[in-house]
């Protein structure tokens, strides 16, 4: 047994992609841990916090955090986002809103808060399967920018047998999401995304992975749009089919 596990879905997982959520455990289970999801775990509070709400930002996130510091275990977000806004921004948050505790318990969970990738990478060899495809991983900003995280998703994939990685010149660029930026401003967010699989399109890339479901939601949105066919997965899904078992 690898030890526990708490496994925070994040609420765009929970309600439009259960699939990703299904994946992130199974891999994990694979990997030998043992997994707890937390019922009162809702939202991380980004979208209003972001928006700068801050208060109602607070009282979503204080009941994550609540649900989150009582488990056991190393916790795993499946999202680069929503691990920076727990990681990084809630001791803020609360500070803003002027919950000194709330803010040093959010700084105490942030050491176990690990994105999906970072955590299922520290497994190095212990991970094996087959993906006989190219893939175009899109880095997405909270993920490579907040939390440095660039490398691990990357070996992941290059780590499944006859997967190879495309050479994308736009990996990196912002998909033009951004949470409520892409309400606020939507043309320059579809110009954002058309950037990057006008480039990706230029590939022999047969497959869109990333970290972020917000983001491959966004872009598969946009290709639906564009009538350009290419599978769009969360890493989690992709690795939950290539692992043996």
């Amino acid at each position: 047994m690898t030890g526990r596990v708490v496994l925070f879905p994040t609420c765009v997982v929970d309600t439009v992609a259960a699939d990703v959520g299904i994946a992130a455990y199974r891999v994990l289970r694979r990997l030998g841990y043992e997994l707890h999801v937390p019922e009162g775990a809702t939202c991380c509070g980004q979208p209003a916090w972001n928006a700068g709400f801050a208060d109602e930002a607070a009282t979503v996130a204080r009941t994550t955090l609540g649900a989150l510091e009582q488990a056991e275990g190393e916790v795993c977000v499946p999202a680069g986002s929503c691990a920076t806004m727990i990681r990084v921004f809630w001791p803020e948050l609360f500070e803003v809103v002027g919950d000194h505790d709330a803010s040093e318990r959010a700084a105490q969970l942030a050491p176990r808060v690990k994105e999906f990738s970072e955590l299922v990478a520290s497994h190095g060899d212990e991970l094996s399967g087959t993906l006989r495809a190219t893939v175009g991983y899109h880095h997405s900003c909270h993920m490579l920018r907040e939390l440095g995280i660039e490398e691990p998703p990357v070996t992941l994939l290059t780590g499944l047998e006859g997967c190879q990685i495309a050479n994308w010149s736009a990996s990196q660029r912002c998909c033009g999401f951004g949470g409520l930026f892409s309400v606020r401003q939507p043309e320059t967010s579809v110009a954002m995304a058309d950037d990057k699989l006008d480039a990706l399109a230029e590939t022999d890339a047969e497959m869109l992975v990333g970290c972020d479901q917000s983001c491959l939601l966004h872009l598969e949105g946009r290709m639906a749009r564009r009538g350009q066919k290419l599978a769009v997965r969360h890493l989690a899904q992709v690795l939950d089919e290539a692992m043996p078992g």
